[in-house]
């Protein structure tokens, strides 16, 4: 398989994520989003939306959008599952992941941020007031949806699931712009034991190629 994908993508990380929990192998071809590379006709020709990340399957076809990668990857080597065996619990853990993947990071991408800047003449650090306020307002909804499930090493259970997938890449990102996470107790708790897991660890922008600090 082959990732296209830029080391601070949220969405890319997501996907690498998963591609190391599953002990999957693939080529990483790097796309930098801030030079504009996703822009080029070459990878139009990969991704007809020009995002990250795009998947290049082993029989060749092309797949688009990190949610859907992720749950395609889980169906096609089910071992270990990213989503557990009831409807109920996939239900669940589908919930937690599109409260990050459809909620919180869609108002902060690279685009947003950038149209914030260039064409509504924000300043810089009210910007991140921006960020910091629609990341730490989701990161809240989610620590009461947490509280609501039963005691977990993860966000859902005690084995990875989609939901951590998604997690992690947005507290990265957070931590970027200084969010507060203060009081985000079952959250920071379900980070931390993935950042012990060696998936989580292989995963990270800093273990990049094409990272840049």
């Amino acid at each position: 398989m082959k990732l296209h994908n830029y080391f601070r993508s949220s969405a890319s990380f997501r996907v690498r994520i998963a591609l190391e929990l599953k002990g999957l192998a693939y080529d990483y071809l790097p796309v930098h989003l801030v030079k504009g590379e996703h822009k080029s006709e070459k990878y139009a020709a990969i991704s007809a939306s020009g995002l990250v990340p795009a998947l290049e399957t082993d029989d060749g076809e092309l797949l688009s959008q990190s949610m859907a990668i992720i749950e395609y990857l889980d169906e096609t080597h089910p071992q270990p599952p990213l989503l557990p065996a009831d409807a109920l619990g996939r239900a669940r853990v589908r919930a937690l992941a599109q409260l990050i993947a459809c909620e919180i990071h869609p108002l902060n991408n690279l685009r947003v941020l950038k149209y914030l800047v260039r064409d509504l003449k924000v300043e810089e650090e009210a910007k991140n007031t921006w960020y910091r306020h629609w990341v730490r307002s989701g990161l809240e909804l989610f620590e009461k949806e947490l509280a609501r499930l039963p005691a977990a090493t993860y966000c859902y259970g005690d084995a990875p699931t989609l939901a951590d997938c998604c997690l992690v890449p947005q507290i990265f990102n957070g931590q970027r712009f200084n969010v507060d996470f203060s009081g985000l107790t079952r959250t920071m708790a379900a980070f931390e034991a993935c950042m012990r897991h060696p998936a989580f660890q292989k995963a990270q922008p800093s273990n990049c190629p094409d990272n840049e600090g």
